[in-house]
């Protein structure tokens, strides 16, 4: 059995520019098909707009607002949603709330550096955080 616990993690940041913590993958738990962590993003801040050709990504909101866009198609998303993200498709989550916006991101394939294309520049390092 292996068990993890968010504590226990060490956070490291993914090509998007997010800053995450691995619950489970390539980098934690011996995961070999999917991954999960967490994510959390600052009041203000965003994703960098990025698809993965491999892997088909769930983020499931646990705390906090935001705008969500998946391809041409964008909503307001909040605590209790989960949002389905197919393999080779642009997505990009901004916070629009008060507090920060906490995610569980889910990978099917375990996420992996090489499989994250950027389709927009990314912001300065000291701008960013999660997802």
């Amino acid at each position: 059995m292996h068990v993890n616990n968010l504590a226990d993690t060490e956070p490291f940041v993914t090509v998007d520019g997010s800053t995450i913590q691995e619950l489970a993958g390539q980098v934690s738990l011996p995961a070999a098909n999917q991954s999960l962590a967490q994510a959390t993003i600052p009041v203000g801040g965003a994703t960098t707009a990025h698809y993965h050709p491999v892997a088909e990504e769930l983020y499931f909101i646990t705390r906090g607002a935001g705008h969500m866009r998946v391809a041409h198609e964008e909503r307001e998303v909040r605590d209790g949603d989960c949002i389905v993200i197919p393999p080779g498709v642009e997505h990009k989550l901004t916070n629009t709330g008060p507090g920060p916006l906490e995610l569980l991101c889910c990978c099917a394939p375990a996420y992996r550096h090489e499989d994250t294309i950027l389709t927009e520049d990314a912001p300065p390092a000291d701008t960013v955080s999660a997802t």
